[in-house]
């Protein structure tokens, strides 16, 4: 019991540092803008910027709330559709509208997608709920596919899924920054002889570097800096909201019964280890059944390697029950 009270205070711990991103990304402006239009400036605003700093806690959530839901549709959008025939589709949206009602939720709307990996993504939000499916996933033994679907459903039920997508916006931005960041300082700046003989030949590359590799070295850290106040709640999140919400539903699914819980354990297992990882949207990735973030960006977010590996453990010990 108590782990089960640790847990969920890591969570709502998590919960807060991922509300915290969209908040300091707005507090950049909104705090700048009311220093200029306050009392020490123009005079406009009756506050100053501890006022633009409590406009932020407000805006800044509720913007990438409204955002989210229209960014994932956009991407949705853009996967290539399965092409199920009619038949299939109405067996799929069945056997999900089936399991929802055993887990309590209402039916979301379902889009079943061409790819390689064996995964699913739940959204929610203001334009409803949304479940992404692989057809890889709907090919595994049904015992596998259920408990993959229930587990999506489960994080729908325990607002999991809303959370992640209300923050979702705010945190693709902080990961995309942080990528470019870290290639900054990471850039190569030696090429060897035979790089810059073939460029040369091409007539776009000088003798000389026009820009030198530790002014790269120098811009990524600046970035880095700059970054850290929206980083590490964003970190903290995604290490406590994101991937404990993922064990949290792992224990709901497996104390549903024995089937569920090894079906659970098959389909982490394979999704982990089956290839096809780079053909699941990025920006699904944390709304997923099984995180697939390559090893760069796993480590600007600072998740976990091991995550499907521990998951898989407590699936098949009997402290998940």
């Amino acid at each position: 019991m108590a782990d089960s009270v640790d847990g969920r205070g890591r969570r709502a711990l998590g919960a807060l540092a991922l509300l915290a991103v969209p908040t300091v990304l707005a507090a950049v402006p909104l705090a700048a803008l009311a220093a200029l239009l306050g009392p020490g400036g123009l005079g406009a605003l009756p506050f100053g910027a501890a006022g633009g700093l409590l406009a932020a806690a407000v805006v800044g959530p509720a913007a990438s709330a409204l955002l989210g839901p229209v960014l994932i549709d956009r991407r949705i959008a853009r996967l290539p559709d399965a092409d199920l025939d009619e038949r299939r589709a109405d067996f799929v949206a069945d056997r999900v509208a089936s399991l929802a009602a055993e887990v309590g939720v209402d039916p979301p709307e379902v889009t079943a997608v061409r790819a390689d990996a064996a995964n699913v993504a739940v959204a929610d939000g203001h334009r409803g709920s949304r479940l992404v499916v692989s057809t890889r996933l709907l090919a595994l033994p049904k015992a596998d596919r259920d408990a993959a679907l229930r587990h999506a459903l489960v994080r729908l039920r325990t607002r999991q899924a809303l959370l992640a997508t209300a923050t979702l916006p705010a945190l693709a931005a902080v990961e995309t920054a942080a990528l470019l960041a870290t290639l900054l300082v990471g850039r190569r700046g030696d090429r060897t002889a035979a790089d810059r003989r073939v460029n040369r030949i091409h007539g776009y590359e000088p003798d000389r570097e026009r820009v030198p590799s530790w002014a790269y070295a120098a811009a990524g850290a600046l970035c880095w800096l700059l970054l850290l106040p929206a980083w590490i709640p964003a970190t903290v999140g995604d290490r406590f909201a994101v991937a404990g919400g993922r064990r949290a539903a792992d224990a709901l699914v497996a104390r549903a019964g024995a089937a569920e819980r090894e079906g659970l354990g098959n389909a982490v297992a394979f999704a982990g280890d089956a290839a096809g990882a780079g053909d699941w949207p990025p920006l699904l990735d944390r709304l997923s059944l099984v995180s697939m973030a390559d090893a760069e960006t796993g480590r600007v977010r600072g998740t976990s390697r091991q995550e499907a590996r521990t998951r898989l453990a407590r699936l098949r010990s009997k402290r998940t029950l």
